[in-house]
C-alpha cells in the first residue's frame, strides 16, 4: 500500500509541476494547510480518496490518471462485474473498489428502482435522455439494452453508460432492485425523468451491402453467414485445390468474357481496358514465357513493376506455373536487392525499365553473383530480355498445374523493416480466399462499380486493393501509373472514371483535404476505407464534412489479410480501427497471456491453436527464429497494442515498443499525434521516448510543418500548450523538434526506432 501512495503522489507532484502551480495553490483547492499538503504530496501520509478526487479537479483530468497512470478510455458504458473495480490507496487495512474506472468525466445521483417482473416479452422499450447513467443490482437480474447490445446483469454487477444512447431494461426472471444514478450534462443533479423519449428498437441506418455478381464464381470456393446484410461467420471448402489464377479469373473470363477486370491509366493517362477474358489468355502467354526462360514452380521471382500492366498479367502468369512471386517496390536501390536477392533465393526478375531501378539490380547481382534471369518490362534495357517484345509471342494454352494451389507457396512478402531488416512473409494459395471480407465487407465493392486503392505493387496494400478481393467479387480495379503523387492530378479522376469505391492511406487523405477537396466532384463513390497507418480523427471529420462518406478504417499486416475492420453496417467511431473479422479468433491479452478487461491496453492477437486461418502467413521464410518469437503459446502475436471499449471497438495504442513510461504514467503515442495533427500547420507527426534519468522516460513529438510555416520557440510552446488543453497534461511533449522529413521505410511507415532515444 505504502507503494501505491508514494506511486500516486508522485504524479500529483509531476502533474502540478507540469501545469505550474504552487504549493499553496494546491492547498487551497483541497481545503488544507500548506504544510499538510506538502507532507501528502511526498507520499509521507495517508491520503483519502476525496484528495485525490480534488487534485484531479484542480488539474483538470480524471482521478483515474492519478490512480493508474492511465487516462480513462470508455465513452459509452463501462461493466464491473461482482467483486471487480479499481482498488484505491484510502487508508491502511482498509480495501475500496471503483466501479467505474474507465468511464470518462463522471458524476453521481442515486436512486433506489424497483423493476417488477412480468413475463411480457414484448420488446424492450428504449428510450433516452441527456447525461450519463450508472446501475447497480442490489437483489434480482436486470436485463438492459443499450445501443441495440443486450447485457444480463445480476446481484453485485454495475453498468455505466452514455444515456444519450437508445436503452431500456426489464426485471430478468424475478423482481429486481437497482441502484440508478443518472446525471444531467455539466453536472447537476438530474431529476430521472417520468415521460422519456421512447424509440424503437431498431435504430439501424446504416448502408446496404453491395450486391453479389450473377452466379458468383467466388462462392465455390466461399460460404458465408450473413445476418441483416453484416458477416456473421465466413468458412471455405475446396481451398486445398485453390489456385486464385485458374479458380477465380479464368472462372469468371468462362462466364463473363468481356467484363472489364482492369481499367488501367499509363503515367500519361492513356486508357488501356483489360477484360477478365484478356487476364487468361495474356497470363498464359507469360506463364509459357517464364517456363521457356526455366523458371519453373517453386522458384522466387521478383516483380518491381511499379503500376504497370504488366504486373497484373506477370503476378497471374507465375500462379499458374507455381512459382513464388515477390512483389517489391522500385524505390530498392543497391543494398537493399543484394540483401532480398540473398535472403529470399531469388531466381529471376522482372522489373521496370523507368528509372535506375534495373541498374541497382543490375549491380546488386553482380556483387553477389546471384545469376538471375533478368527480364525488363515498359521498355529495353541492355543485357535484359524485353517481356513486352517476347511473351506475346508465346502460346495462349497453357495447362493447369494441380501441385500450385492450397497450402502450397503462392508468394513472399518483404516486411516494413521499422526496427531492423525486413524479414519475409510466406503466404499459401489459401491467401488470396482471406480477401473476400476485404473486398465485400469492407470495400464493399459493386461488380458493376470501380474500386480504386492507391497503392504500389510492391506493397502488401496492393494485394489488398488492386487484385484478390476485388477480383473474387467480381468488380473492376483502376490503376493510374503514376510517378509521384499529386491530390489534385488524383481528385479529377473520380469523376472522369466514375469510380465508385475507393480506399488510401491517410497520408492521402490529408493531402486531398489541404487541397480544396470541396472543389472536386466525388459523387461517384458510394464507399471509401483507409488503412496503412491508425486514422487521425480529425482527417475522418474533415472527409465527411466535404462528402458525407464516413472513413471505414482497416487494420491488418503484411503476415495476415484484413484483421479488423469497420464493416458495412457499421457505425463508425472516428479513431477506432473497428471490430475484428469473423475470419480470425483475434483478442487483446497482457503480458501474462490473460484477456484484457474492457478499456484495458494490451497486444492484439489472432488464435490459432484450434484453427490457422486463410489469410494468415505460413511463418517468416527460412528465419525459425523470428516465427517462433511472433507465433507461439496458440497466438499469432501481432506486436500492436489496442484497447477494447464497451461495445467491441478495437482502438490503436501503438507498437508494443512505442508505448511511453513516464513519471509513473502510461502514455500512448497515436492519441497525442491525433492532437498534434489538428493543427492547420502540422503536415506530419510522430511522438516516442527519450531517456530522461529523473522521468525514465520524456514525450517527444517530431514534427513536419505545411510548407511556408516557420519554425521558432513561439510555435513549440503553442504546441504544447494545445496538447495541454486537449488532453491529461502530463502527455505533452517535453521536446518538440522539426524535422523536413520523417525517417520512414522505403513502404513509407516512419521508422519511430531512429526517432526513438534521442534528445
Amino acid at each position: 500500500m505504502e507503494n501505491i501512495i508514494k506511486e500516486v503522489a508522485g504524479r500529483i507532484r509531476e502533474t502540478r509541476l507540469i501545469l505550474n502551480i504552487t504549493e499553496e495553490e494546491m492547498a487551497v483547492s483541497c481545503g488544507i494547510t500548506a504544510e499538510a499538503y506538502r507532507e501528502l504530496e511526498a507520499g509521507n501520509a495517508d491520503f483519502s480518496f476525496t484528495f485525490i478526487y480534488k487534485c484531479a479537479a484542480k488539474f483538470g483530468i480524471e482521478a483515474t490518471d492519478l490512480l493508474k497512470g492511465s487516462s480513462p478510455t470508455l465513452h459509452e458504458y463501462s461493466i464491473t462485474r461482482a467483486g471487480g473495480g479499481l482498488p484505491i490507496a484510502r487508508r491502511r487495512g482498509f480495501k475500496y473498489n471503483n466501479l467505474a474506472p474507465l468511464f470518462k468525466k463522471k458524476i453521481a445521483e442515486p436512486f433506489v428502482v424497483f423493476a417488477p417482473y412480468t413475463e411480457d416479452n414484448s420488446p424492450i422499450k428504449l428510450s433516452r435522455h441527456a447525461g450519463q447513467e450508472f446501475n447497480y443490482i442490489i437483489e434480482g437480474k436486470l436485463k438492459i439494452v443499450i445501443d441495440g447490445r443486450t447485457e444480463i446483469l445480476s446481484e453485485g454487477d454495475s453498468i455505466y453508460y452514455d444515456s444519450s444512447k437508445p436503452h431500456g431494461m426489464v426485471a430478468y426472471g424475478g423482481d429486481c432492485r437497482f441502484l440508478a444514478i443518472v446525471i444531467a450534462d455539466g453536472g447537476a443533479a438530474y431529476d430521472y425523468p417520468e415521460n422519456l423519449e421512447e424509440m424503437s428498437e431498431s435504430t439501424d441506418t446504416n448502408e446496404a451491402l453491395a450486391p453479389l455478381a450473377e452466379n458468383p464464381v467466388a462462392l465455390n470456393f466461399i460460404e458465408c453467414e450473413e445476418v441483416g446484410g453484416r458477416l456473421k461467420s465466413i468458412n471455405f471448402k475446396n481451398a486445398d485445390k485453390y489456385n486464385f489464377a485458374y479458380d477465380t479469373v479464368d472462372a469468371i473470363a468462362k462466364k463473363t468474357p468481356d467484363k472489364c477486370a482492369l481499367l488501367h491509366l499509363d503515367v500519361k493517362k492513356n486508357v488501356r481496358r483489360f477484360s477478365f477474358a484478356d487476364l487468361t489468355r495474356l497470363s498464359n502467354k507469360a506463364a509459357n514465357y517464364f517456363e521457356s526462360l526455366g523458371i519453373k514452380e517453386g522458384d522466387a521471382v521478383m516483380l518491381v513493376l511499379k503500376r504497370h500492366w504488366q504486373f497484373w498479367i506477370a503476378m497471374l502468369a507465375l500462379h499458374k506455373l507455381g512459382a513464388v512471386a515477390i512483389p517489391a517496390t522500385n524505390m530498392l536501390k543497391e543494398h537493399d536487392f543484394e540483401y532480398r536477392f540473398k535472403a529470399a533465393g531469388v531466381r529471376a526478375i522482372v522489373c521496370t525499365a523507368d528509372g535506375e531501378t534495373a541498374s541497382e539490380a543490375d549491380l546488386a547481382d553482380k556483387n553477389g553473383n546471384f545469376g538471375l534471369i533478368k527480364i525488363v518490362a515498359n521498355g529495353h534495357r541492355d543485357g535484359w530480355r524485353s517481356f513486352d517484345d517476347e511473351f506475346e509471342a508465346c502460346s495462349a494454352d497453357f495447362a493447369r498445374r494441380e501441385t500450385a494451389c492450397g497450402d502450397a507457396t503462392m508468394f513472399m512478402m518483404f516486411t516494413s523493416g521499422t526496427t531492423g531488416y525486413p524479414k519475409i512473409a510466406v503466404h499459401s494459395h489459401k491467401y488470396a480466399l482471406g480477401h473476400y471480407i476485404t473486398a465485400r465487407y469492407w470495400h464493399n465493392v459493386d461488380p458493376d462499380g470501380i474500386h480504386f486503392t492507391i497503392s504500389d505493387t510492391g506493397w502488401g496494400k496492393a494485394l489488398w486493393g488492386k487484385f484478390y478481393g476485388q477480383w473474387l467479387c467480381e468488380t473492376c480495379v483502376f490503376a493510374y501509373d503514376f510517378d509521384k503523387f499529386d491530390a489534385a492530378d488524383i481528385l479529377p479522376l473520380f469523376a472522369e472514371h466514375k469510380i465508385t469505391t475507393f480506399c488510401a492511406p491517410p497520408t492521402m487523405y490529408r493531402f486531398f483535404i489541404k487541397a480544396n477537396l470541396e472543389n472536386y466532384d466525388l459523387s461517384s463513390l458510394k464507399h471509401v476505407a483507409i488503412a496503412g497507418e491508425a486514422l487521425n480523427p480529425e482527417v475522418f471529420n474533415k472527409f465527411k464534412e466535404y462528402t458525407g462518406l464516413s472513413l471505414m478504417e482497416g487494420f491488418g499486416q503484411t503476415e495476415t489479410t484484413l484483421v479488423i475492420g469497420n464493416f458495412v453496417g457499421d457505425t463508425p467511431k472516428p479513431g477506432s480501427m473497428g471490430h475484428p473479422s469473423p475470419l480470425y479468433d483475434v483478442d487483446i491479452i497482457t503480458p501474462d497471456g490473460k484477456s484484457c478487461e474492457v478499456g484495458e491496453t494490451g497486444e492484439i492477437v489472432i488464435r490459432t491453436a484450434e484453427n490457422v486461418p486463410c489469410g494468415l502467413f505460413k511463418g517468416y521464410h527460412l528465419n525459425e527464429e523470428a516465427t517462433n518469437d511472433a507465433w507461439y503459446d496458440g497466438y499469432y502475436h501481432t506486436g500492436d497494442t489496442a484497447w477494447r471499449d464497451e461495445d467491441g471497438f478495437f482502438w490503436y495504442v501503438g507498437r508494443i515498443d512505442d508505448v511511453i513510461k513516464s513519471s509513473g504514467y502510461r502514455i500512448g503515442p497515436f492519441e497525442i499525434e491525433s492532437v498534434i495533427m489538428e493543427l492547420p500547420y502540422v503536415l506530419e507527426c510522430a511522438v516516442t521516448a527519450v531517456p530522461d534519468e529523473l522521468r525514465g522516460q520524456l514525450v517527444k513529438a517530431s514534427i513536419t510543418l505545411v510548407p511556408g510555416t516557420e519554425k521558432s520557440d513561439a510555435l513549440v510552446r503553442e504546441i504544447q500548450e494545445y496538447v495541454k488543453q486537449r488532453t491529461a497534461p502530463y502527455k505533452y511533449p517535453r521536446i518538440v523538434e522539426f524535422l523536413d522529413e520523417l525517417p520512414k521505410t522505403i513502404s513509407g511507415k516512419i521508422r519511430r526506432v531512429e526517432l526513438r532515444g534521442k534528445k
